[in-house]
């Protein structure tokens, strides 16, 4: 029997390839308020709190840590953030959040004026009273920062020229050097400009690093043992040699890695072998490899992004262009199916936060490789993509309990002769690893979930040729 259905993200549910793209063309984007900044206080990476306080975190470049409280959207209030004088003058590039602290990636890299690369732990158990606790800075050469992750007790830098360290922040008020690793730059070009070679993009899984090296493409570290980090794979699309190459950010999720390839788009990178990663699918709008000049011209730079895997839907920060949504339920032919802005409003985005029903978007001064005459961030509302739908309703599949939960999580009643893979993401899309693996008995599966950080996350579940999607949340031990 089939009538409509309202179902939130709490519930599990499946969805046709068809009803996705349906879903994705109705995301019906409002701006609920814009807050200018100046040339000299940029906006770069963003995001929500994750324990579901109404707080947004921005790394504000000059301006050092901004945090703002949204309990209004429409009305954003400024608190009390972290000056860059109290980060030995070293501007905020990007941001981290794991339960009540904030992770802070550390050194301009924009043109000639780069700075150290360095860290910050940040405390935000009172987010709009956020306490600096340590500081980090490499005694190394300059090359700023552009990205930081952190799992477990370590914290992984990408430390654009400099590469990628490793930190030990078992004890935050006492950041420790374990190791830096610098992907050697002879690849793909056998004769390459080292100032285009930089740790910028990563995503981390089972103590793996997939590492965006911009023009060194895709590296894969393995960081099992921290002193001595190893590099065990990498990939380059073959298409683009010879060409400015890009590679920004990545999102993982099973065996796929998704990643914004500046004016080239999405690339789908199939990484079940890690040491032979190939090419799964490509969303590339503006014909890039046609010609060497593209870069300049290009209407679009992808930048960050942020998978929902729940609708498999792919959010692209995307320069002039703004916004783009892909369509990657067949993941082979990623397809753009909604956007916001555009070309003609001469504003070009950075940085992209996605969180329950609301888009962030930051706003950058540029001439080069495209022009944005604004800066600042946008605060964005989207129709839930997946609340409204006709679909063919049956029951639920599993249960899923405790909820909340503090160490397992168990699932019963899924069917048990069908191949069966769970997978638990943060609100930003992002993969998180567990402790637990797949191997299911009878129907049943306990996932350990003692290693998160107190929060709110997405449990995607394949069972059947379906998908389901559950929220779950995670306390204290």
């Amino acid at each position: 029997m089939k009538r409509t259905a309202l179902l939130c993200s709490c519930i599990a549910f499946f969805f046709l390839p068809e009803m996705r793209s349906q879903v994705c063309s109705g995301l019906n984007f409002q701006v609920l308020s814009e807050i200018p900044s100046d040339c000299g206080h940029m906006p770069l990476s963003l995001l929500h709190d994750q324990l579901d306080r109404p707080f947004l975190y921005v790394a504000q470049k000059e301006g050092g840590l901004r945090v703002l409280d949204i309990s209004d959207p429409e009305e954003p209030n400024p608190t009390q953030g972290i000056e860059v004088s109290a980060l030995g003058e070293l501007h905020v590039m990007n941001l981290f959040q794991a339960g009540n602290y904030l992770y802070l990636a550390l050194g301009n890299h924009f043109g000639t004026a780069a700075q150290s690369s360095g860290m910050a732990i940040v405390d935000v158990s009172i987010p709009a009273s956020p306490m600096l606790l340590d500081v980090w800075i490499s005694p190394g050469p300059e090359g700023g920062a552009g990205i930081v992750l952190v799992e477990g007790d370590y914290a992984y830098l990408g430390a654009m020229g400099n590469g990628l360290f490793i930190l030990d922040v078992s004890n935050p008020n006492e950041i420790e050097f374990i190791s830096d690793f610098v992907p050697d730059i002879f690849y793909p070009d056998q004769n390459p400009d080292s100032a285009k070679f930089n740790a910028r993009g990563m995503a981390l899984r089972d103590q793996i690093v997939y590492l965006c090296y911009d023009a060194g493409g895709l590296r894969i570290i393995n960081v099992s043992d921290k002193e001595n980090p190893k590099e065990t794979g990498r990939y380059a699309n073959p298409a683009l040699n010879g060409l400015p190459r890009a590679y920004n950010n990545i999102q993982v999720a099973g065996e796929l890695a998704y990643i914004a390839v500046d004016y080239c788009g999405m690339e789908v990178l199939d990484i079940s072998d890690t040491s032979d990663i190939t090419l799964h699918g490509w969303w590339n709008p503006w014909n890039c490899q046609t010609n060497p000049l593209n870069w300049f011209s290009s209407p679009g730079h992808a930048n960050e992004i942020s998978y929902d895997p729940g609708c498999e839907l792919i959010y692209l920060s995307t320069g002039k262009s703004d916004l783009h949504v892909l369509d990657v339920s067949d993941p082979s032919q990623p397809d753009s199916c909604n956007f916001f802005g555009g070309v003609s409003n001469l504003q070009g985005s950075w940085g992209l936060g996605r969180y329950k029903q609301e888009l962030y978007l930051t706003y950058i001064c540029a001439v080069i490789p495209f022009f944005s005459n604004w800066t600042g961030v946008k605060i964005l509302s989207y129709d839930a993509p997946c609340t409204s739908a006709t679909v063919e309703e049956e029951p639920l599949p599993f249960s899923l309990a405790p909820n909340p939960a503090a160490g397992l999580l168990t699932l019963r009643g899924l069917p048990e002769n069908t191949a069966s893979k769970a997978e638990v993401f943060d609100l930003l899309g992002r993969r998180v690893p567990t402790n637990g693996h797949a191997e299911w008995n009878a129907g049943e599966f306990s996932l350990n979930i003692s290693g998160l950080s107190p929060g709110l996350y997405l449990l995607r579940v394949e069972s059947g040729g379906k998908v389901y999607v559950a929220e779950f949340v995670k306390i204290r031990d």
